[in-house]
């Protein structure tokens, strides 16, 4: 894939992205993360939606064996939106103030109910947007979030920033002679159980055709060289 995109893209950020070895919520890290994001709508003027996972403070599916595995998603759902208020907060504080931050659950004292259109408005009004809380339902990663929400709001491509500079055929942390793979079918990660994403999240990006781009968090500030056409510093997911 070489050609240009346009204007509307969905980042998924990952909670570890907010915290430090001493620290589990890191506000200085919301801090960079919200100014890297300003600049690079600034430099693009790009439409960007954000969902943010929970992992620095609590993952579902990590629970012990003896609790509900529902239950424990639901805690997931709220570490999520906690990390969504306080980039939210960095994002306003930088500058971004007319950001909005969305729930997929309903507390409004808080942030915004999800309304499919009401988000695509708010996009169209160059806003940042902010989802958190999942899918508002247990069962469902952040991941399928990510694909559910690029379809609804209409965005051309989902940004899954990872841990590593992209997808490779096993794990480059456990294994150093993993090769990286630069640009892949839908069909090839599902087939190969490829665990950047869930499956759930790979099936949905197939049936409604949006590429997924998998790179180092560290690499961010790229993220315009995509605009270009440069996908060199990731890992390509198309039909």
């Amino acid at each position: 894939m070489t050609e240009k995109l346009n204007r509307r893209l969905i980042l998924k950020v990952s909670g570890e992205l907010f915290s430090t070895d001493e620290e589990h919520i890191s506000f200085p890290r919301y801090d960079e993360v919200a100014k890297q994001i300003i600049e690079i709508v600034n430099q693009t003027g790009i439409q960007l939606a954000m969902v943010v996972g929970g992992g620095n403070i609590f993952r579902g599916r990590e629970r012990d064996k003896q609790v509900d595995h529902n239950e424990a998603d639901s805690m997931g759902m709220l570490a999520t939106i906690m990390n969504g208020i306080a980039l939210r907060e960095a994002l306003v504080r930088n500058g971004a103030t007319s950001t909005r931050l969305m729930t997929a659950l309903h507390i409004p004292e808080i942030a915004e109910p999800y309304i499919r259109i009401k988000g695509k408005h708010h996009l169209d009004e160059q806003r940042l947007v902010v989802l958190a809380g999942g899918m508002g339902s247990p069962g469902f990663s952040t991941d399928s979030a990510v694909a559910q929400y690029a379809d609804e709001l209409e965005c051309e491509m989902v940004l899954k920033a990872s841990t590593v500079d992209g997808i490779y055929d096993s794990d480059p942390r456990k294994n150093s002679e993993a090769k990286k793979l630069a640009e892949i079918t839908y069909n090839y990660a599902l087939l190969n159980g490829l665990a950047v994403m869930d499956s759930t999240a790979f099936a949905m990006c197939m049936r409604s055709q949006i590429p997924i781009f998998v790179f180092d968090i560290k690499d961010l500030s790229r993220l315009p060289d995509i605009l270009e056409g440069d996908f060199s510093f990731g890992s390509l997911v198309t039909g």
